[in-house]
């Protein structure tokens, strides 16, 4: 019965896994949540200058993927021109620790990978 458990449980955690991966796969999605943890409210020209190499057509659909997911809301606002801002919902800010878990990785690979040449 116990090994029954454990099974399962690891089913779960790696489905877990893979739900998260769907959602924040690609080259962007992280990033561009890494800049609204930073900076709380962004503009979607904000938002192409900090997320090096994104184009324009990339960002509207990552920004809008991560809207239908909850993570991001947009506001339009009252001005004219009229601007969109983009910011995290709280439900965005619960990826912050695992964001920072992954940042302080990769500065350490960064650092072994290059003193180790």
């Amino acid at each position: 019965m116990e090994e029954e458990n454990l099974q399962q449980l690891c089913k779960q955690y790696i489905m877990g896994v893979h739900d998260a991966m769907d959602l924040l796969n690609g080259k962007w999605k992280i990033s561009i949540i890494a800049v609204l943890f930073y900076h709380k409210e962004r503009r979607f020209s904000e938002i192409l200058t900090e997320v090096k190499g994104i184009s324009n057509k990339m960002l509207s659909k990552e920004l809008k993927d991560l809207e239908i997911n909850q993570l991001v809301k947009r506001k339009v606002l009252d001005k004219q021109p009229i601007a969109v801002e983009y910011s995290l919902t709280d439900y965005g800010y619960e990826l912050q620790d695992m964001i920072n878990s992954l940042s302080n990785w990769g500065i350490k690979h960064r650092e072994k990978i290059i003193h180790s040449k």
